[in-house]
């Protein structure tokens, strides 16, 4: 089975599952709000509120605080929402006194429930666009000058376009990728090749933003204009794991910064090699989550667990 097949076979077991977790979610949020680590732990809420908020996300009455000034935005990853990729984040972000929002963008317009809460579908621009709306909102509503982003997968490149092109470097202090692919997706594997076979073409019926990560791609060389992906004042983690599965190589994600460009590269396994995260698990891993909250708040570190995880899940 190649990599695209199992990419829409994950999207489709997701919805199936969406029906059969229906009501699982609590309809009051708890405090502290429950904490679990696994990609999946958002689908109960999306089935019980489909097109809603994890429960400690999205509250536009929250003020940062002196200990966490900036709010998170959570940026999902092709196939999720705001809902389905961060129910391993927002309540460990909540938890700890962030202001935390997430959006879904790139649904297909027009589409019913379930289909709607599959984000990351559209093209790149109209998303970016989303997201520069979005981050507007969340400053002017909690009066913070800047935002960090948190971003797995698609939600780690296409913000780099939002930087680039839509004004957004002004308004970004933090930038954190879960499995990112800054030099693009499938590198050196016939990645538009495959797509052409398969769906169609490069911008793909049902997946037009799938096209823009293949290496080369008109995206990719405008999030790389200037030579390198990255912006001046910014500070970056990439966080990558050696077991994904979408990214190839791995390393994609992994590029190092430029003279006056803040960037820190990190490999779930190293130092760790019982972490099993691929893709998806990376965004459901304990241990890549506390990464990202040293990330965020390097003056308070948290110690870093080393545990099993396994693929898929986290």
């Amino acid at each position: 089975m190649n990599r695209f097949t199992v990419l829409i076979t994950t999207l489709v077991t997701v919805c199936a599952a969406v029906t059969v977790w229906a009501g699982a979610a609590p309809a009051t949020p708890q405090r502290p709000l429950p904490e679990s680590y696994n990609f999946f732990a958002g689908i109960p809420a999306e089935l019980a509120h489909p097109g809603g908020s994890l429960p400690g996300s999205n509250d536009f009455t929250c003020r940062p605080t002196p200990q966490h000034p900036r709010p998170v935005v959570l940026v999902h990853g092709t196939g999720g929402s705001q809902q389905t990729n961060w129910g391993a984040y927002v309540a460990m972000l909540a938890n700890r006194g962030y202001c935390v929002y997430a959006l879904t963008y790139g649904a297909i317009p027009g589409t019913p429930w379930p289909v709607s809460a599959i984000g990351g579908m559209t093209r790149m621009e109209p998303s970016a666009a989303q997201l520069s709306r979005f981050v507007d909102r969340v400053l002017a509503a909690t009066g913070a000058r800047t935002v960090d982003l948190v971003g797995h997968s698609q939600g780690t490149y296409m913000p780099g376009y939002y930087l680039k092109r839509l004004g957004g470097a002004a308004k970004v202090t933090k930038y954190v990728s879960l499995a990112p692919l800054w030099r693009g997706s499938f590198e050196g594997a016939g990645f538009t090749e495959i797509t052409q076979q398969l769906l169609g073409g490069a911008d793909l019926p049902i997946c037009a933003a799938c096209g823009q990560m293949a290496a080369g791609s008109p995206m990719n060389r405008a999030i790389w204009a200037g030579g390198s992906p990255y912006v001046a004042g910014v500070d970056y983690t990439n966080i990558s794991t050696r077991y994904d599965e979408f990214v190839v190589p791995y390393t994609s994600g992994q590029v190092p910064g430029r003279p006056g460009e803040r960037v820190r590269n990190i490999v779930v396994q190293d130092g760790c090699e019982q972490d099993h995260s691929d893709h998806l698990a990376i965004a459901g891993s304990r241990r890549t989550a506390y990464l990202v909250l040293n990330a965020l708040d390097p003056e308070h570190p948290v110690p870093v667990p080393c545990e099993y995880v396994p693929p898929f899940t986290g």
